[in-house]
């Protein structure tokens, strides 16, 4: 019956697992300092190569048989265990067997345990990379594979070259042993340098380690091979050390706790400059060849190593070129919707606003959504969302394209003219709409059709924002209160000049019908047409009042009236609509207005429609201290004159229907004078 160790057990032996490997490092340190200083004599120098160095590496082979004891790692340790055995039984029968001896037979036993070490080395490295790196990419395996084939080029076209030229009259059992050391050494350093290039180039604390005593002892291993090879081995340099040194390290990976790694792919510089380090290695070993010929297996390996590298380029760039197409997309979309987002609506609209043809931008927010999410929580309304989004999406398939600006907003552009406006509002409105037990969703809208009302994309954002608020009806009552309280102010100042604000105002109500309603939010437009002269209320009477015409200076002083009506306006809760209705309302289509002389389009339709009220008004209805008023005719042929000009032109058109349908509502015969 197999017994479970207890904790208090499992505490009481790893003490005397450590002992072990305390008083290898220690038997190590006097070995060393006894090859580097010659401390003790010939005495302890023949104590340590009899006893001293076998030794080390017995203690190093029980302690990784010991870490065996961890069922998780006991593959692990078993395999280093073995191996490190194996070569300790080689080297042990080497030192009884040879010592002192005239000749040492080549192959021998000793050889046996040596060639033995390789095999479970190779398995434990695997098991601890399988148990320590995680993680691992697929496009890891190629830089592993080129990692290790250039090391195996490395190793065959120094070392391998090197044995296999000093093999010449052998036997075949002397060349076969000769050979497989560093096979197993290439081996060895390929395994290594490919599984570490497989982590991605991290390291945990016991990888390091393990790592780093398999390439001392390769590295030695090799280093002895050549040395043997060409004769120039001395027994008793530091290079006998590096055997015991990298089993030490073997063993001291089992001393250390276990922390994984998470490997992952070269990133940055390192993704060129290490493909580019291996393919530079591989392309001197090609140059090198063609002075001093290498062995064709180094060649070989060097040749399937670049071959490698240029693989890995190419997955590089298509890595690169599949990332650049997914981070455009997401930088467009909104990720809870999947619609496009704020930046790909101002892409779009900046083409539709260079276009010749019309396009409908829609502003869309949700009534009721607030309540919806406090009532059935955020996921519930994230799902909503997700909803309405997709049925917008679906109204208006193979017509526009559908956004999501944020929170409960979306948008659509859709490329068709004013004539669409209604059917595209009821379409997309009923897609916004959804209802159930104890909530409604509905939407306001908001629509500017470019690039006729405006093609400045800043401009176009602010009006389709104002008219969804004011089809929200958000800021109607305190626009009203606050209209009310300037027009006191105005009829208490200058009465004459109110009574011309309520012509204007009627005027520009008509205008804006005839332009349609879908197209002009009407009671913005009443409020600017109310307000555009609020500013005169900072003009002094002196000029105000001035009996003849202006002078410059004085001039000068009248055109600030629109930027102080802004200033006005815009102070006033729920008027801020139309402050940029009235600082444009003396604005000229061909640019020579003020005050910021902008032109055409750019103007916002409500001045535009405010200007041409206005000087009909003035003309026909406002008596002026120096001139007194024209006849209708008179003043609809100067506007009709100034059509393209001053004012426009579409807007001329609606004034002259408007006044059509009013003479023949009056008196029909005069219809034909208009």
């Amino acid at each position: 019956m197999a017994v479970t160790p207890t904790p208090s057990s499992r505490l009481r032996t790893a003490p005397r697992r450590h002992a072990l490997l305390v008083v290898a490092y220690v038997a190590f340190a006097v070995m060393a300092l006894q090859y580097t200083t010659g401390l003790g004599g010939r005495t302890l120098e023949s104590f340590d190569n009899r006893w001293t160095y076998d030794g080390v590496i017995v203690l190093g082979a029980l302690y990784c048989l010991l870490c065996a004891r961890r069922r998780e790692e006991r593959a692990i340790w078993v395999a280093v265990g073995v191996a490190i055995a194996a070569w300790a039984a080689g080297d042990i029968y080497y030192t009884v067997a040879f010592t002192g001896a005239d000749t040492v037979p080549f192959p021998s036993l000793a050889d046996v345990g040596y060639l033995l070490f390789y095999p479970p080395a190779y398995v434990g490295l695997w098991l601890l990379f399988r148990r320590e790196v995680r993680g691992v990419v697929w496009s890891l395996w190629l830089d592993g594979a080129i990692a290790a084939l250039i090391t195996a080029a490395l190793a065959a076209s120094v070392v391998f070259e090197v044995v296999s030229n000093s093999l010449s009259g052998e036997s075949t059992a002397a060349v076969a042993t000769n050979l497989a050391y560093p096979l197993g050494d290439t081996i060895l350093l390929a395994v290594v340098v490919g599984a570490v290039a497989l982590s991605g180039w991290r390291y945990s604390p016991r990888w390091l380690l393990f790592g780093g005593g398999l390439v001392l002892f390769g590295v030695c291993d090799s280093i002895y091979l050549v040395q043997t090879a060409t004769g120039t081995y001395v027994e008793g340099q530091l290079l006998d050390l590096g055997w015991p040194a990298g089993i030490l390290l073997l063993a001291s990976a089992g001393a250390t706790r276990s922390r994984h790694v998470l490997a992952g792919q070269l990133e940055g510089h390192r993704l060129l400059a290490v493909p580019a380090l291996f393919a530079s290695i591989a392309l001197t070993l090609e140059i090198v060849d063609h002075f001093l010929r290498l062995n064709p297996l180094g060649i070989a390996l060097a040749s399937a190593a670049l071959a490698g590298v240029i693989v890995r380029m190419g997955m590089t760039f298509s890595d690169y070129v599949r990332l650049l197409s997914h981070t455009k997309t997401e930088t467009v979309t909104d990720a809870l919707t999947g619609l496009l987002n704020r930046r790909a609506l101002m892409t779009d609209l900046e083409r539709a606003a260079a276009a010749p043809t019309s396009s409908v931008l829609l502003l869309y927010d949700l009534n009721g959504f607030k309540s919806y999410n406090d009532r059935f929580g955020h996921p519930a309304g994230d799902a909503l969302l997700v909803r309405l989004g997709s049925r917008l999406r679906s109204s208006l398939e193979g017509e526009g394209t559908v956004y999501r600006l944020g929170g409960d907003e979306f948008c659509a552009l859709v490329h068709a003219g004013s004539s669409d406006l209604e059917r595209l509002v009821r379409l997309t409105t009923e897609a916004l709409t959804e209802e159930g037990e104890r909530f409604r969703i509905s939407s306001s809208v908001g629509t500017v059709v470019v690039p006729d009302e405006t093609a400045d994309l800043t401009e176009a954002l602010k009006l389709v924002d104002r008219r969804m608020y004011q089809n929200k009806g958000g800021e109607r009552a305190a626009g009203a209160e606050g209209c009310g309280v300037l027009l006191g102010v105005l009829e208490a100042r200058d009465s004459q000049l109110a009574t011309h604000t309520t012509e204007v105002t009627r005027l520009a109500e008509l205008l804006g019908r005839e332009l349609g309603a879908h197209r002009v939010p009407l009671t913005a437009l009443r409020i600017a047409a109310q307000l555009h002269d609020i500013g005169k209320v900072a003009i002094p009477d002196t000029i105000l009042l001035k009996p003849g015409p202006l002078d410059e200076e004085e001039w000068r002083i009248v055109r600030q009236h629109t930027i102080a009506g802004e200033r006005i306006v815009s102070r006033v809760p729920g008027l801020e609509v139309v402050a940029d209705a009235i600082r444009a309302s003396h604005e000229r289509w061909d640019g020579t207005g003020y005050p910021d002389g902008i032109a055409g389009a750019e103007i916002p339709l409500l001045s535009r429609i405010v200007a041409v009220a206005d000087a009909y008004a003035a003309m026909t209805s406002c008596d002026r201290p120096y001139r007194a008023p024209r006849s209708p005719e008179e003043a609809l042929a100067e506007i009709v004159a100034c059509s393209g000009t001053q004012f426009d032109p579409e807007v001329v058109d609606a004034l002259l229907a408007v006044l059509r349908r009013e003479v023949e509502d009056r008196e029909p015969l005069r219809v034909a004078a208009l």
